[in-house]
């Protein structure tokens, strides 16, 4: 049973339309330029036919409602959120919250095995090279098992949705996207989330006055990577932002993925897909579980639009900058602020008042970021990987 979408905040305006469903099953070409028209257009899109079998998904998605049904001292010994992990109601280093709860893996084989030995089993234990397996020690690995099977199944349906977009837009090398992906040094994470019912009471006694209005469970951003591949249960609550500041819900469908740009693809197709701003809202009666694969290059990569997409009319609207990089300016800022704006090679007429922070928020900024570098010795220049 597919549960509707919750209801909108107070105050904000709804709009009905529908994404577009792309079958990945029909003529290439004809899927090709429906990709590309759907990234310009809405920047979001779903897939159905995508070639990721239920039964992967059914694992990965068994696994994560098992283990956010766990009391709440055992899901922190998966340790805090402060790069990998699990992480509740904070989101990010900056003072949002939200009513979520997730798990944060990066998606190198031997990080998501170590992570997987703290969601299930103490770690001294799992260790051990005993045999017969101690049964939570047997868990874990099916945690593991499942978490690797369904990754490297997105990743696969990721690195063809990119060739596909490439095609579209008529680059000669089909796979200057996903190439950046298919690195093995890749910054690629997944994040599990678990938005719990939240009921709410109506204290007005009026039937004719709204009450049943939704708290924020992940508030609205973009994605800074290339590109995400979300999967969602039966329950309603992803929104996307189009025109006018109208939220457009996202009807759930078990049986497609829903794609979206990443900052980086916008940047690196010059402006031409958009990057669009979302948020997940709760639902008063059912959990909602999500699985986020974020597609990203490695911390070294230069991202820079392919010079057949330059031309003296179009001119590249970005600098050229790497994944490292950006990455430390998202980490700077807010949940909800733009950052291609600060990346742009000039700032024009057309460019949105949101994307130019004022001189005194930037200083503010630059000077929490020196602050949080001089905090960690470790990290050298590097800050770990982004978690929204």
């Amino acid at each position: 049973m597919v549960v509707a979408s919750p209801t909108q905040i107070h105050g904000e305006r709804l709009m009905a339309i529908e994404l577009p469903v792309i079958d990945l099953s029909g003529e290439r070409s004809t899927v090709s330029n429906l990709i590309v028209k759907a990234c310009e257009e809405y920047g979001f899109f779903k897939v159905k036919n995508h070639g990721v079998s239920q039964d992967i998904i059914a694992k990965m998605e068994n696994e994560s409602f098992s283990f956010f049904a766990k009391p709440f001292d055992e899901k922190q010994k998966a340790g805090l959120a402060n790069s990998f992990g699990y992480g509740c109601k904070n989101i990010g280093f900056n003072g949002d919250i939200g009513e979520v709860e997730y798990l944060l893996f990066n998606t190198n084989p031997l990080s998501i095995t170590e992570r997987s030995k703290t969601i299930s089993n103490d770690p001294t234990k799992f260790r051990q090279v005993l045999t017969p397996f101690p049964p939570r020690l047997l868990h874990s690995l099916t945690i593991s098992s499942a978490m690797s099977g369904y990754i490297e199944a997105v990743r696969g349906l990721a690195c063809e949705l990119l060739d596909l977009m490439a095609e579209g837009l008529w680059v000669p090398d089909r796979s200057v996207f996903s190439r950046l992906i298919r690195d093995d040094d890749s910054d690629s994470i997944l994040r599990l989330n678990h938005y719990p019912p939240m009921p709410l009471l109506c204290k007005d006694k009026d039937s004719s006055s709204p009450c049943n209005h939704s708290k924020v469970g992940f508030g609205e951003h973009s994605d800074p990577q290339i590109l995400t591949i979300l999967r969602s249960n039966d329950v309603g609550g992803l929104q996307i932002s189009l025109n006018d500041g109208a939220w457009v819900p996202v009807t759930p469908d078990p049986t497609a993925f829903c794609v979206n740009v990443g900052d980086l693809l916008q940047a690196m197709t010059n402006g031409r897909f958009v990057s669009v701003r979302h948020k997940a809202l709760t639902n008063s009666y059912k959990s909602r579980m999500s699985m986020a694969y974020f597609a990203a290059p490695p911390l070294d990569a230069r991202i820079a639009v392919p010079p057949e997409m330059v031309t003296p009319i179009k001119p590249a609207l970005y600098r050229p900058f790497t994944w490292a990089e950006f990455k430390k300016t998202v980490y700077a800022l807010r949940l909800g602020d733009s950052r291609l704006g600060l990346f742009r090679t000039q700032v024009d007429e057309h460019l949105e008042v949101q994307e130019i922070p004022n001189q005194a928020r930037i200083r503010d900024l630059a000077a929490k970021a020196r602050i949080r570098d001089l905090a960690a010795k470790a990290r050298t220049l590097l800050l770990p990987n982004f978690r929204y």
